[in-house]
């Protein structure tokens, strides 16, 4: 019989401890470490494209994004701030009070994005328990009623794009890092509109003209052609300026040693997903080429539907919001009906489920890379507790 001395008992001993000890480390690129309870603290900021017009809940990306975090067992808490025709805002313009909670498919610009960091902040006990803020912005700042108009030249849009979209959305993701110290923050960014794949049937080619509001007369080409390049224009220099914006920010965070990441999820719209293309992956109308067709022969009496899953109850929250006031005029009930119209139709031109589910993709893959680094910064056990 072998007999092993007391000293390689000892050594053996030690070295299983530290093999033990190695081996029950956590595996970064395999899994993020949850807190003690499973707790998860998701933060949803911005405009339609974070609320997800016309989608259930179930179809919207950050859902989605919700579920794939939660397949690895830990349980993910969302508070959406997000909502229809948000503007980035400045700091304090939310007021003292919260603004009362309106449907996010209803479009308006308050609370904006600066304001609903400060309706987060009151909701939360700690903000330093949120783990991970998913925003955008921009595009009602430069006012997206500008990329439907050929009457718009295509450098001016540029150069509203280059305003919007650079400094005031880096100085939102400063105050968004500082705010949540240990959050991570994506951020999502926006798409053609129109493209050479879009339809050029009469309805589209009529649509583009009701819209123009140019002096100088343009021919269905002429405006077909200034509508592509004002979508194309703006959705390269938004991309490019968030883009830049969100690396700024990243860079400061990693100068001042802090494992916070800011990172920029691109989802690449291919010609063929603008609206009204073969493969579109944005809301249309619900209607037969002949409804279209008396549309525009009535200007407007025949009235359209949008094709998007919120349709009823973005109806509903329109018409309660617009209600009919006591001693309404004429003229005050024309408004009334046109804005009820237009919030009827706000999902159209938005990402349906597989424009959705492109975000999705794009978020998540961002998360893949976040995982496989140094973690999240949260200690275990932290609860994001409301107030």
């Amino acid at each position: 019989m072998k007999v092993v001395s007391y000293s390689t008992k000892s050594f053996l001993l030690a070295a299983l401890a530290v093999v033990i000890f190695i081996f029950s480390l956590p595996v970064y690129g395999q899994s993020i470490r949850p807190a003690a309870d499973g707790q998860f603290n998701l933060l949803v900021l911005g405009d339609s494209i974070s609320w997800g017009q016309g989608l259930k809940d179930e179809h919207k990306a950050w859902y989605q994004v919700k579920t794939w975090l939660e397949t690895s067992g830990r349980k993910v808490s969302e508070r959406i701030e997000a909502h229809s025709g948000a503007v980035i805002g400045s700091v304090g313009d939310s007021g003292a009070d919260p603004i009362p909670a309106l449907d996010g498919e209803v479009s308006r610009g308050v609370p904006s994005v600066n304001g609903q960091i400060d309706n987060a902040l009151r909701s939360y006990a700690d903000p330093a328990k949120v783990d991970l803020v998913l925003v955008d912005g921009c595009i009602n700042d430069l006012d997206a009623r500008r990329l439907l108009n050929a009457a718009n030249a295509p450098a001016a849009i540029v150069e509203l794009a280059q305003q919007k979209c650079g400094p005031p959305v880096e100085a939102l993701l400063g105050r968004i890092a500082g705010s949540f110290p240990n959050a991570h923050v994506i951020v999502t960014g926006y798409y053609p509109i129109f493209s050479e794949e879009t339809s050029s049937d009469f309805f589209m080619r009529a649509l583009s003209k009701r819209l123009y509001t140019g002096s100088k007369p343009m021919n269905d080409k002429q405006l077909r052609a200034r509508l592509i390049e004002i979508s194309r224009g703006w959705y390269q220099v938004s991309s490019k300026m968030l883009a830049a914006a969100t690396l700024k920010v990243d860079a400061q965070l990693a100068a001042k040693s802090s494992h916070q990441r800011a990172v920029y999820a691109e989802s690449v719209f291919l010609p063929e997903h603008s609206f009204a293309a073969p493969q579109s992956r944005l809301w249309g109308f619900d209607a037969s080429a002949i409804r279209k067709l008396l549309v525009i022969l009535t200007l407007g009496r025949v009235t359209l539907n949008t094709n998007d899953e919120r349709r009823s109850q973005r109806s509903g929250s329109c018409n309660e919001i617009f209600k009919r006031p006591a001693g309404e005029t004429v003229e005050q009930k024309k408004t009334r009906q046109n804005r009820i119209a237009l919030c009827r139709l706000a999902a159209i031109g938005h990402p349906n489920r597989k424009g959705a589910q492109m975000y999705a993709d794009a978020i998540n893959q961002q998360l893949k890379l976040l995982i496989s680094g140094p973690g999240w910064l949260r200690s275990a056990g932290a609860v994001a507790a409301p107030r």
